[in-house]
């Protein structure tokens, strides 16, 4: 069987399979402190989803100053956030429930990359692709590309994303939104956390 014909499943990482948020305030905070800025972190790390760049733009920060902010972040990520991020109940049983149908696993994320990519190790997950740097929309083109029918996500973004691809959206209520503001948004399925979607799965192959 072409690769591409099977169960094709994408994740959305931060607060989908992943909860990074004591570490991004702090990573906000070490910002504050060596460019003076005063950045929320705690808003920062309640609303994951849009790139970096897009949330320091909605501070005013002209293109350098978004450049060299967004730089120095993502070059003490390694050190601040990793250890201090947690897998999200049912994350790795997710994982593992497309796998043992015969499904291919990939991480869709606006996160990026190269740290993305640490978080997998550092939970030891591998999965078929990681795509970096890309959200609603974009995250489609992705997922179309790699013949996606579900793609799974806390984020009316990631909603997008999936509508995009032609694939199914699934909403997890472990970010921002509720299961009800989900379906609100268009989610063609809302859940409660990532512990319901196998059984979930189980109905779809």
């Amino acid at each position: 069987m072409d690769e591409r014909s099977a169960l094709t499943v994408g994740f959305d990482l931060d607060m989908t399979l992943i909860d990074p948020r004591p570490g991004m305030v702090r990573a906000f905070d070490a910002l504050n402190e060596e460019f003076g800025t005063e950045l929320d972190g705690e808003h920062f790390a309640a609303n994951l989803g849009p790139p970096l760049e897009d949330v320091l733009r909605g501070y005013g920060f002209d293109e350098p100053v978004v450049k060299q902010l967004a730089a120095h972040f993502r070059s003490i990520y390694p050190t601040v956030v990793i250890d201090a991020t947690v897998a999200l109940p049912g994350a790795a049983n997710a994982l593992e429930a497309v796998r043992a149908a015969g499904g291919r696993t990939l991480v869709v994320t606006g996160k990026y990359e190269p740290n993305a990519a640490l978080h997998l190790k550092a939970l030891g997950w591998n999965v078929d692709r990681l795509a970096g740097g890309v959200f609603g929309a974009g995250k489609g083109d992705v997922l179309l590309d790699e013949g996606a029918t579900i793609y799974v996500g806390d984020h009316f973004g990631d909603i997008v994303g999936g509508h995009t691809a032609g694939a199914t959206a699934v909403g997890v209520a472990t970010g921002p939104y509720s299961a009800a503001q989900l379906s609100e948004a268009g989610a063609d399925v809302a859940l409660n956390d990532l512990t319901e979607f196998p059984s979930w799965l189980a109905t779809r192959v």
